[in-house]
């Protein structure tokens, strides 16, 4: 065999099977680390379109004697789905749900399949549910959670109403792929069937014997060595091969974490949904009085389907982090809570449990705080609060950063309370902070911990803390892990755990099944040390390279925001929210924030990306990164990759010359300016050929875009004239910002927001450059990196509005994307800027704005879609948006379509053209077309307005119009009330 056998690997591979092979120093970096805290650069990816694209790359990869391991949405937190070998992703095209039969409550589904595919389709078609519910439910993979036997909120439910808690529970059969090559269908097998199975001289018949005698000389251990509790998810699910349990192969397979076969399929048990549900919500003291309670609600009937609780600590974080701090509103008084959740078939039945559980908790001597949630949008208020304790934990500012390690023991629900107080006295003697939330009602305890994981001193210190940490759950008769499983994080503990012989009873069921050792070697059997592979290690780089930006949250450091990222993958969710666009519609994980993250990280490491600031592989993924913030606000650590993005074009092209569209789209204010006082004959050259064509061409646009019409008169025009004819009209002065899209192309939008704030009560300016008389945030030159020409632009505007910004007078934009800047990139780009900072502040949206001012529009009869722009629902909040439209009594219904696809310039790209048609086409376009005659289109972004024109042809209002239609006919009265 070569020494390196990758480049022959790589070949044959690509000969062999129909699916993506990917070698290149990208595509690993980006494939390096999972949600833990390790990283192994991978040899390759692998990434199938189906089952024989599988069984092709395993047999290759025994050729050349490559390690392999399978991973699914590759949100593992013990380190189980990173790996020197070849990655297997099977979440871009094996994610199939094959089939569902109602009758008998099963389904059948690839696995790569996401979980909430396969609830929603087998909810849609059967009315039934998978029991299992991660937090990462809208991007975990069937095969995911089977390798990692996971759980989740609802597995009391799935636990009191269905088969048990773990996936393990819900596996009937699996289709499995040995590494030398043996497929097999397994499940529950007879006596019979065994002894005819064993005695077999095939593979088959060798893999049955071993396990059945396994079985029989480990029994007694195998019978009593497991804790008995519902979230024992550490080590190998021996006990599964018993007859009692019907010598069940696959569930003896199911939080092997891809160490001993290759899952190409599972039949999965469906259970019931209890879909009508309500949420009682309990306030304790403190978090020990909350578990103290949790066994009297478990023995209450009809049991509870999801029994969560946390700590005061994570409310405290996520104040800091003013994350869904509107939420903690619902929240009784108290310093740790319960979130008791019932469900049945009649929301009746289920309000009526709840009550009683309330009646007998008031007779109880530790009577909590008490808040009935019957409306389902309180409910989910109230579970975001739960859900976002990665979220909450990660990054807490003031804080040392926090680390998985030890995030999930689990002890018996009975001992909840007494096991939180002896480990918070145990965080205390070391030093270190951390909130406490968790599935409660299964005694599984969720945290991430300030660990020094950079240092030696730091590492000893986290390594003595583990031990001891393991120490306190044996002591209660808990387990490692309740929920993430064991990887390289806790493998090392099995031998304390489950003692020698059931230790090595694990090792004998590896080798039976992985004899050469290649299956995802070092995880659980066998492991790597948990101080091995550290991703923030020791031998981690953290070079300070010069930047425009500040990066403050980071320290000033590049690389620290690079290594922001935990891998959770919220932006790999298939759709909902703002992030992440392009990977909705590419489903490639170097198009996700977590992937490009990922290559910025490996950049400033320089290990297998090496070229710096002019690396391809990092150009190439941000390539398609549409800038729409989505990642600031929704990624549960806030990265920031338009800012990346931003910050690392301007390095990469510096000395170098741009794309014919970044010059043509990134210096639009210039061309706009040029443009204007000829606008007929540009918009007549532009709609003719032969201009047309060779126009585009020049621009790089695509031929299918037409190009903007330039307006005449421009918004600045319009007010000039205007001023000049009539008298200023009275009231407090407020500055509109004439921003480039609304002056230049759209000042339609303007002149209705003009006259809305006059019939409002405020006298309107415009302000200008004394030098050029246009003013320009430079929004678009941030998606090219041209940082030196914003910072300019930011300077001459900084100079022209120094003395609204001194005398703190109201500047009002009515251009999303603009505003967005003046809150975001003024204060990254300007830092210690004291004008910077107050103008941050100053500049306002047209709905904020008014909504402060008490304004109360006339009520308008007439329904509406409303699409909103990106950086309006991420950066800015789209809440005073939907109270005007709530005050005008529209019917209205706002699209949870994400990016519209145009993303400024991005859409009048030539090759990004068909990404920006499948981006509008995922929700957006489909919900105009379907929409009733007459229904109006809102939407206020500039580039929102074109692709629904271009993409639609049909035209679109502004909030302002809409508003201005509004008070056309109806007089109002100065501060607002009609």
């Amino acid at each position: 065999m070569p020494s390196d056998p990758g480049p022959d690997l790589a070949r044959e591979l690509r000969r062999r099977i129909g699916g993506e092979v990917r070698f290149d120093a990208g595509s690993r970096a980006a494939y390096s680390t999972d949600a833990s805290n390790y990283r192994q650069v991978p040899l390759g990816v692998v990434i199938p379109r189906d089952t024989e694209d599988v069984v092709a790359t395993v047999a290759l990869c025994r050729k050349y004697a490559v390690p392999l391991t399978s991973r699914g949405g590759g949100t593992s937190l013990a380190g189980q789905t990173c790996n020197a070998g070849v990655i297997l992703d099977h979440s871009k095209y094996c994610n199939r749900v094959l089939e569902i039969d109602g009758s008998r409550r099963l389904a059948r589904v690839e696995p790569g399949c996401n979980l909430d595919a396969l609830r929603h389709e087998a909810e849609r078609r059967v009315g039934l549910t998978f029991g299992p519910d991660p937090a990462t439910h809208n991007r975990a993979t069937l095969g995911g959670m089977i390798g990692n036997n996971s759980c989740g909120v609802h597995s009391v439910l799935a636990q009191f109403y269905g088969p048990g808690p773990l996936t393990r529970h819900q596996v009937r059969a699996l289709e499995v792929l040995t590494y030398d090559g043996q497929r097999l269908s397994v499940g529950p097998t007879s006596a019979a069937e065994l002894d005819r199975i064993a005695a077999g001289t095939d593979r088959r018949g060798v893999l049955y014997r071993g396990m059945r005698d396994l079985r029989d000389r480990h029994a007694g251990v195998i019978r009593h060595g497991y804790p008995d509790i519902p979230r024992r998810v550490s080590g190998f699910n021996l006990d599964a091969l018993l007859p009692e349990h019907g010598f069940h192969v696959a569930q003896a397979l199911v939080g092997t974490e891809g160490t001993c076969v290759v899952v190409l399929g599972a039949t999965v048990t469906l259970i019931d949904p209890r879909p009508e549900r309500v949420l009682l919500v309990l306030g304790y003291s403190d978090v020990f009085s909350a578990g103290d309670q949790v066994p009297e609600i478990l023995a209450h009937r009809p049991a509870p389907i999801g029994l969560e609780g946390f700590d005061g600590e994570l409310v405290a974080y996520l104040r800091k982090k003013r994350l869904h701090t509107e939420n903690l509103e619902l929240l009784p008084e108290g310093g740790g809570w319960l979130l008791v959740e019932f469900g049945a078939e009649r929301l009746v039945d289920a309000k009526e449990s709840a009550e009683r559980l309330m009646a007998e908790l008031r007779r109880s001597s530790r009577s909590p705080a008490m808040r009935l949630l019957e409306d389902p949008a309180e409910a989910r208020r109230l579970w975001q609060v739960r859900e976002a304790g990665l979220g909450a934990t990660a990054l807490v500012p003031g804080m040392r950063r926090t680390h998985e390690g030890w995030e999930d023991a689990a002890v018996p629900p009975a001992v909840v309370g007494a096991y939180l107080r002896e480990f918070r006295a145990l965080l205390r003697e070391f030093d270190y902070h951390t909130a406490l939330y968790g599935h409660f009602g299964q005694g599984c305890i969720h945290c991430r911990i300030d660990f020094d994981l950079e240092s030696a001193a730091g590492i000893n210190q986290w390594l003595a803390f583990l031990e001891r940490a393991s120490d306190l759950v044996l002591k209660y008769g808990g387990s490692f892990s309740g929920e993430h499983g064991d990887g390289q994080s806790r493998g090392w503990l099995l031998p304390k755990l489950f003692g020698p012989e059931l230790a090595g009873a694990f090792r004998e069921f590896k080798r039976l099944w992985d004899p050469d050792g290649k299956l995802n070697p070092g995880k659980v059997v066998d492991p790597y040390g948990p101080d091995q592979h550290l991703r923030e290690g020791p031998a981690a780089r953290w070079p300070r390279p010069a930047t425009y930006f500040a990066l403050a949250e980071d320290g000033g450091s590049f690389s620290r925001a690079a290594a922001r990222c935990v891998g959770v993958g919220a932006c790999r969710r298939a759709g909902g929210g703002v992030m992440c666009p392009s990977y909705m519609v590419t489903r490639e994980e170097h198009h996700s924030t977590r992937g490009r993250a990922r290559l910025l990280f490996e950049l400033m490491q320089g290990e297998v990306l090496r070229d710096g600031w002019r690396e391809p592989a990092v150009r190439e993924a941000l390539d398609l990164c549409l800038a729409c913030k989505g990642c600031k606000t929704e990624c549960p650590v806030n990265v920031d990759m338009a800012t990346y993005k931003a910050e690392f074009l301007s390095h990469y092209y510096h000395g170098r010359l741009r794309p014919r569209a970044a010059y043509a789209t990134g210096l639009i204010h210039w061309w706009a300016r040029l443009a204007s006082p000829i606008a007929p004959l540009a918009n007549a050259l532009a709609d003719t050929r032969p201009f047309s064509p060779a126009l585009k061409w020049l621009a790089g646009f695509p031929p299918e875009r037409t190009l903007p019409r330039f307006a005449r008169p421009t918004l600045a025009a319009w007010f000039r004239r205007r001023a000049r004819n009539a008298a200023a009209p009275a009231g407090r002065r407020v500055l509109l910002w004439p921003d480039t899209f609304t002056n230049y192309f759209r000042p339609e939008a303007g002149r209705a927001a003009v006259t809305v704030l006059e019939r409002a009560g405020f006298a309107v300016e415009l302000p200008s450059s004394p030098s050029s008389g246009s003013l320009c945030c430079g929004r678009p030159l941030y998606d090219w990196g041209m940082l030196d020409l914003a910072k300019r632009l930011w300077t001459r505007t900084l100079h022209a509005l120094r003395p609204a910004i001194r005398d703190g007078i109201p500047i009002v934009g009515i251009e999303p994307s603009c505003v967005a800047s003046f809150r975001d990139e003024l204060p990254g780009l300007f830092p210690h800027d004291l004008d910077a900072r107050a103008l941050s502040r100053q500049v306002v949206l047209l709905s904020e704005f008014l909504e402060t001012a008490g304004f109360v529009p006339p009520r308008l009869a007439a329904k509406a879609l409303v699409h909103g722009h990106c950086h309006h629902r991420t950066v800015l909040g789209f809440a005073a948006e939907e109270a005007l439209l709530r005050k005008l009594g529209l019917e209205y219904q706002l699209l949870d379509s994400g990016c519209c696809g145009m993303a400024g310039g991005f859409g009048f790209e030539r090759k990004k053209y068909p990404l920006s048609v499948a981006l509008a086409e995922r929700v957006l376009l489909p919900a105009i077309r379907s929409a009733p005659a007459g229904t109006w289109l809102i939407a206020d972004g500039f580039s929102c307005r074109e692709q629904i024109r271009q993409l639609a042809g049909r035209e679109t209002l502004h909030l302002a119009e809409v508003l201005d239609r509004a008070l056309a006919a109806t007089p109002v009265t100065r501060g607002g009330t009609p």
